[in-house]
């Protein structure tokens, strides 16, 4: 199997793959011969660089073309692509390199400064250092065109990051299964059909994105819009309506944004809209439901598995549900929480970077229950990590960063219930002696986060206290921190 050869070389080459939004304004339509030309040729220049099958390579780009063209050469030559997001610093870039070896990095001139930055943290920059390509660049799309390789469904194909609750993000490994395997939530749940214009507006780096930005649209012959701005409830509407968007992929926080902050109006073009991420509330469903004439239909889904359940295309929502599982996919729940038969998913990953992946079943940390139709609803994690506006935050990257503030002596970061985002970080501080609690003071303490990791993982709430509950072996008690309500200063919407 080779996506690059079995699914966009297979495409007429003059059908449109992907639609290109610049940040500046500018608007282009690539056609899949455009695309598996320039992703064959950057290939090429890949293997001229070193890179041999099985080895990593780095993306650090927005939602552009390249990003999507760069994931496609990997994916042609049997190179393992871990794409990044825009939003991490150079300490969480660093984290990557280190884990991850990367031969070659594809990157925005915009992201050179934090790369270059991570580098140097991971390597000195000097031997062990990888090879870096600045995209765009006539020259490295000017050699040979690379042939496509014949890959099984277990080569290694793509790394992403997921948080955990007590130690640094985890590399999940998945094989060229997982692109294929995708085919199953793109008629099950996404619903895209051929001549179809599908907007996935996660941003590159994230698992979404991964399988929903153009791999998935692509296996049923839609097209891919892409869209390198910042997100603007007005300007998401406009573009619906001017690319006659026919298949949109939010998180709830994106849609809930929208709702409150935006003229929401019928949106003739769009036959389905699908949230994933978080909870969808059923206030914002039942809004859109009655503007527009159309459900939001929930899904559920994680790094290690893709997407497991889902509202199918047809039939009836039921609000505040995620729907059921999708077609051959075994769920169970044990004790409230949701269990998985790795067996029955195709999407299942193979293993993490530093460790196998569990034998028997899958048990997602996720506590939901199931109506008496099979619906599923989602209630909370079993462990702490966060989910904030669709992104998962694990506490511990975020009190780590806390940590190198010098008036931190120890901190401890749970969720806080939002109207518009789900949850928010909040922080609880203890402050070293000299050191005292102000407005002042959080707001430093936001800012240095920000400086420290990806903006999206800083405190919105910081509260300050004299001591952390704590077991007696010294593990923070973050379940005690939940309820409590201490001194603190928020952010406003």
């Amino acid at each position: 199997m080779n996506f690059s050869r079995d699914i966009v070389e297979a495409m007429p080459p003059g059908r449109p793959a992907l639609i290109e939004l610049s940040a500046t304004g500018e608007r282009r339509v690539w056609s899949f011969g455009e695309v598996s030309d320039a992703s064959a040729r950057l290939a090429g220049r890949l293997l001229e660089l070193g890179a041999r099958r099985g080895d990593v390579v780095m993306t650090l780009i927005g939602n552009r073309p390249e990003w999507v063209i760069g994931m496609l050469a990997c994916f042609r030559v049997g190179l393992v692509v871990l794409p990044c997001t825009e939003q991490l610093r150079a300490k969480d870039l660093a984290l990557r390199l280190r884990a991850a070896h990367p031969r070659a990095v594809l990157v925005d001139p915009r992201n050179m400064d934090e790369l270059w930055s991570a580098i140097e943290f991971s390597s000195g920059g000097g031997a062990g250092a990888p090879a870096v390509l600045v995209l765009p660049g006539e020259e490295l799309l000017a050699g040979p065109p690379a042939p496509a390789v014949e890959l099984s469904a277990q080569d290694d194909c793509l790394i992403t990051f997921t948080s955990g609750t007590s130690g640094p993000p985890k590399g999940v490994v998945h094989g060229q299964r997982y692109l294929f395997g995708q085919r199953l939530q793109a008629e099950s749940w996404l619903g895209s059909r051929p001549g179809d214009v599908v907007w996935c507006t996660a941003s590159s780096g994230w698992s979404k994105s991964a399988r929903n930005a153009f791999i998935a649209p692509w296996l049923t012959g839609a097209t891919a819009l892409l869209f390198d701005g910042r997100f603007d409830p007005e300007e998401r509407l406009a573009i619906v309506e001017q690319e006659q968007v026919a298949v949109w992929c939010m998180a709830p926080t994106e849609y809930r944004a929208i709702a409150r902050r935006a003229r929401l109006r019928p949106l003739p073009s769009i036959r389905q809209m699908v949230a994933a991420g978080e909870a969808l509330n059923a206030e914002i469903l039942l809004h859109f439901r009655e503007v527009t004439g159309l459900d939001i239909r929930d899904g559920f889904g994680q790094t290690e598995t893709g997407q497991l359940t889902g509202m199918p295309p047809a039939g009836v929502v039921r609000p505040g549900s995620m729907g059921r599982a999708l077609p051959g996919i075994e769920l169970a729940i044990e004790d409230g929480e949701l269990v998985v038969e790795p067996a029955t998913v195709p999407t299942f990953f193979m293993r993490y970077l530093d460790a196998e992946a569990p034998n028997g079943p899958w048990r997602t940390g996720d506590r939901v229950h199931r109506d008496e139709d099979g619906f599923l609803y989602f209630e909370g994690r079993i462990d702490d990590v966060i989910i904030s506006s669709g992104y998962r935050i694990g506490p511990v990257e975020v009190e780590s960063a806390l940590l190198t503030h010098d008036s931190v002596a120890e901190s401890a970061v749970v969720a806080a219930p939002d109207p518009e985002r789900g949850s928010i970080v909040r922080a609880i501080v203890v402050l070293r002696g000299g050191y005292e609690p102000s407005v002042a003071l959080a707001e430093e303490l936001k800012q240095h986060v920000k400086e420290q990791t990806a903006p999206y993982k800083y405190p919105r709430v910081v509260e300050f206290t004299t001591a952390l509950p704590k077991t007696t072996s010294g593990k923070i008690l973050r379940g005690a921190l939940r309820g409590e309500r201490l001194k603190s200063t928020e952010e406003g919407p």
